[in-house]
């Protein structure tokens, strides 16, 4: 790989949108050749819908550009499996307990399941795993010492057994609310609802939790037994593995408040420095039908509902979804849709074609002078600019595009430097965008197609005979390989 030169050129002219500033900054490392990014990752309650898909995919063509361009990256991506309040201000139950008690299973079953649906989605999109993947109950003792030293600062508070962070007096000394731009005298609140009576401000947040007597996870604390908050546990495995300031922290819009705003305030608190990350991040949303992806208001798609899209009545591979999602940038509200996925296949097919193409393509000695000759070089430059440009993605994609229409119409027979191009369109292609070839022929999707079709108008007629046991257990077959079937009355 050319460090020396394209690589290292385009160290100097990566720009990422920072949230802390409000606009797009050169990205200067604090150490030269190392990087630090830590990415809140998911609380493992439920299985992960597309919105949240979108998130990590996004985070891994960061992970793996920054990588590309020679750099050493520690990627500290955590699992939430403790504390995450379903309500800061009305719930005391949290999210892994909750679902705890709707399965009838362990909080940590419960953990192990959900935990190991994620690895297995995140794979199946070829998303990398992360150098360091640490747990919140992993970290108990690290997030007491933390709370500890806000409480000898006089940052935080305890009472009857759980520990809250006093905002009033954090702002006396510390501004809240540079991510979000929210001011904590402008937050409303509804005076009519009853909240945790015992904390001295409504906006104050939990650190620690008194355990009920029917809790199961609890551990002993020097304020009793009680299990940690949501916002400390990411503040206390950052800073352990990325040092008291690192260069990015990342993660979905709607953690931008308060989660980490709670986060930079902790970290403010406890060391005493304006910065925390240098870089925020944030994606923006997938939405379905205009609204927001949410398990709570059933409004959400899941990977397993689009392999098969009866809507479309054809068979999306996740490779096919990954490259769907990298046509919109990160920072875009993006609105799921099957005309959207159908254009992503599409384009998706034109890419690997021309790639097939460009493999079995030679250098010719000669070049005719009617024929311009194709600037590699050049081509290598914009798309280039386009990833510094704040991961402009989809921009890099129209490069591909273009190069891909011009390789499939034969109209590069003037090229020079084909050994280049070849390397970067592998490069951009399956090192930087992370797409993998499908490995399927065209004839056995058709029929697996065809033979999915045929099981699903099997069923229905025998749903109109009433053969429930029959149609019941070809659901149910349909499901395990990814199938999801929504009937109608009949």
């Amino acid at each position: 790989m050319e460090k020396n030169s394209y690589q290292q050129k385009n160290r100097n002219h990566l720009k990422i949108y920072n949230s802390l500033t409000g606009k797009k900054e050169i990205f200067h490392p604090i150490h030269k050749e190392y990087i630090g990014i830590y990415v809140c990752g998911p609380t493992v309650y439920n299985y992960l819908h597309l919105g949240n898909c979108r998130t990590f995919i996004s985070f891994d063509i960061v992970f793996r550009y920054l990588k590309h361009l020679g750099y050493k990256v520690r990627y500290v991506r955590n699992i939430t499996d403790v504390g995450h309040l379903e309500n800061e201000n009305f719930d005391i139950e949290d999210k892994i307990s909750k679902k705890s008690r709707i399965e009838g299973l362990e909080p940590m079953e419960i953990v192990q399941k959900y935990t190991i649906s994620f690895h297995n989605l995140l794979n199946l999109l070829n998303v990398l795993p992360p150098s360091i993947e640490p747990t919140a109950t992993g970290h108990i003792i690290e997030q007491i010492e933390m709370i500890q030293k806000l409480i000898k600062k006089k940052l935080a508070y305890e009472v009857n057994g759980s520990v809250y962070f006093d905002l009033k007096e954090y702002i006396k000394f510390y501004p809240y609310g540079v991510i979000s731009k929210n001011k904590i005298d402008q937050l409303s609140y509804n005076k009519e609802l009853k909240f945790i009576e015992e904390k001295r401000g409504f906006h104050d947040f939990s650190l620690w939790k008194k355990a009920h007597s029917n809790h199961i996870m609890n551990w002993n604390s020097p304020w009793g037994k009680g299990f940690p908050g949501w916002h400390i546990e990411c503040t206390t495995m950052s800073t352990k593995y990325l040092g008291e300031t690192f260069d990015i922290h990342g993660g979905g819009i709607d953690l931008k408040f308060p989660h980490h705003e709670c986060e930079l305030a902790q970290a403010i608190g406890i060391y005493n420095k304006s910065y925390f990350a240098h870089y925020w991040m944030h994606t923006n949303m997938l939405t379905l039908n205009g609204k927001k992806m949410s398990k709570s208001t059933g409004n959400f798609l899941e990977l397993k509902d689009i392999i098969y899209n009866k809507t479309c009545n054809e068979i999306f591979f996740p490779s096919i979804f990954r490259f769907y999602i990298l046509q919109t940038h990160y920072r875009n509200i993006m609105d799921f849709s099957n005309k959207g996925l159908i254009e992503a296949e599409k384009g998706y097919h034109k890419i690997m074609k021309a790639i097939k193409i460009l493999k079995n393509l030679e250098p010719k000695t000669k070049t005719s002078k009617n024929l311009d000759i194709f600037n590699v070089h050049h081509w290598i430059y914009i798309c280039y600019k386009a990833i510094n440009d704040d991961f402009n993605i989809p921009l890099l994609i129209t490069h591909l595009f273009k190069i891909s229409t011009l390789i499939i119409n034969n109209s590069i027979q003037n090229i020079s430097h084909i050994h280049l191009l070849k390397k970067y369109m592998i490069y951009f292609v399956f090192d930087i965008l992370g797409i993998k070839e499908i490995n399927h022929h065209e004839e056995n999707s058709k029929k697996l197609k065809n033979l999915i079709e045929g099981l699903i108008k099997f069923r229905t007629e025998e749903r109109k005979q009433k053969h429930w046991i029959i149609s019941d257990k070809i659901r149910q077959e349909l499901y395990h390989i990814g199938v999801l079937l929504h009937d109608k009355k009949l």
